[in-house]
Parts: structure tokens; C-alpha cells; sequence
């Protein structure tokens, strides 16, 4: 009889011991799948979307407020060819400033434009595929920049110029840039020359905008505290495990 209870009480002692290691096995195995699972389209879609969008508007929002362009790491600064016509204008009478002037004007035409720029951008995150999604989360670091960028730089560039062209006009840039120009172009003995500052402007704003852009995707691929919803959390996690 002692001999029996013996037995059981080993065997009971020994299913428990079991049934842990079993349980430990087996909260190891969902904190593998629970890991590894594969994200689902709509998960990584909205994921991706997500990121995009909050991306794109701080970017938009930060470069369409005043001296966004202007006191900023993406200022837009004069051309090469207008450097050379600004040198030779210092000391003609009504142009000591020019290039001071001009510069301001051209950025808070850049500030002007940026405001139209969401929409298009939020049609292109709008047309995200899955695959597109998974290519760009497991891609480069700026992978979705460049998506942005290849899928979205002419309608930009489109929507920018006549608002620059016009944003320049309000603030008499473009013909006080003539002016400079036709003052240059009288000083003797100088290659006469007439860049256009509208194209310049353009492809200026357009490149500020896409490394603002650039710098939100790395800062929410890196830094795990930007990703602020459960979705960013999971999305990007898969990410990190690349």
C-alpha cells in the first residue's frame, strides 16, 4: 500500500514537472509565433499609410508655416548663374541687397506653394499596394521616400511652379530679379545672361521637401519611441527583425 502511494505521488510529481516544462515550451512557442506571424495586407497596408501620412503632414505642415524654407536646413539659396549677376550688382545704386532680398522672396514663394502639396501626396499613399507596402518596409531606409518621390514629383512639380510664378509675383521677386538682370546686363565687358528663377525655386522646394521627408522616415525606421499607435508598433516591428 505505501509502496503504491509512493508510485503515485512520484507520478503526480512528475506530470507536474512535465506539464511546466511543457507550459514554459509552449509560452516560448507563442512568443515565437506572436513575433513572427505574418502581418496580414490590411495590417501592413494601414501601417505603412499611417507612417506616410504622419510623415508627409509634419513635413508639409513645417515647411508651409513662415520661415519654414527660409530659417531652416532646406533655405533655398540663389542660383550659381544669379551669384555671378549679385556680385557685379553690389555696387550699382538700388542693388547693394539684392541677394538678400531675392533669397527671401524665393523662400516664402517655396513657403507659399508647400501648402498644396498634401493632397498629392496623399493620393500616392492612397495608391500604396500591398506589395508596394511590403517592398517599402522591408526596403532601403528611404525607400519610402523614393516611392513618394518617383511617384509623385511631376504632379508636384506641376502644382509648385504656377504658385511659385504667382508667389514670386506678390512679392515683386520676379521683377526685381528683371530689373537686376537688365542692370547686369548693361555693365560693360559682362556675358549677358538671364536665368529664370521660377524653374530654380521649383526644383529647390521640391528637394527640401523630399529630404524633410526622408528625415521623418529614418526618425520612425530608428527610433522606436515615434512609433505612437499599436499598428506603427507592429508594422515596423517586423522591420527591425529584417
Amino acid at each position: 500500500m505505501f509502496k503504491k502511494s509512493l508510485l503515485l505521488f512520484a507520478a503526480l510529481l512528475l506530470g507536474q514537472f512535465a506539464h511546466a516544462q511543457f507550459g514554459k515550451i509552449l509560452d516560448k512557442a507563442k512568443e515565437k509565433v506572436g513575433v513572427d506571424v505574418p502581418l496580414s495586407q490590411e495590417e501592413a497596408g494601414n501601417g505603412l499609410k499611417e507612417a506616410l501620412n504622419n510623415g508627409i503632414g509634419e513635413a508639409v505642415d513645417f515647411l508651409s508655416a513662415k520661415d519654414g524654407y527660409f530659417k531652416s536646413p532646406y533655405k533655398i539659396l540663389l542660383p550659381d548663374e544669379a551669384k555671378t549677376v549679385v556680385s557685379k550688382l553690389k555696387a550699382v545704386p538700388g542693388f547693394s541687397n539684392v541677394e538678400a532680398d531675392l533669397t527671401e522672396r524665393m523662400n516664402r514663394a517655396a513657403e507659399d506653394a508647400a501648402t498644396k502639396a498634401k493632397p498629392i501626396f496623399i493620393k500616392a499613399i492612397k495608391d500604396l499596394t500591398f506589395q508596394d507596402a511590403l517592398n517599402i518596409l522591408m526596403g532601403n531606409q528611404d525607400a519610402a521616400t523614393r516611392y513618394l518621390e518617383k511617384s509623385t514629383y511631376a504632379p508636384l512639380y506641376a502644382e509648385f511652379k504656377p504658385i511659385i510664378q504667382a508667389s514670386l509675383d506678390k512679392v515683386n521677386a520676379r521683377e526685381y530679379w528683371k530689373s537686376a538682370v537688365t542692370a547686369y546686363n548693361k555693365i560693360p565687358l559682362v556675358t549677358k545672361t538671364n536665368p529664370e528663377l521660377d524653374d530654380h525655386v521649383t526644383k529647390m522646394a521640391l528637394k527640401g521637401m523630399f529630404e524633410l521627408v526622408q528625415k521623418k522616415e529614418l526618425g520612425i525606421r530608428s527610433d522606436v519611441s515615434q512609433r505612437n499607435s499599436d499598428i506603427l508598433k507592429k508594422v515596423f516591428a517586423k522591420q527591425d527583425k529584417k
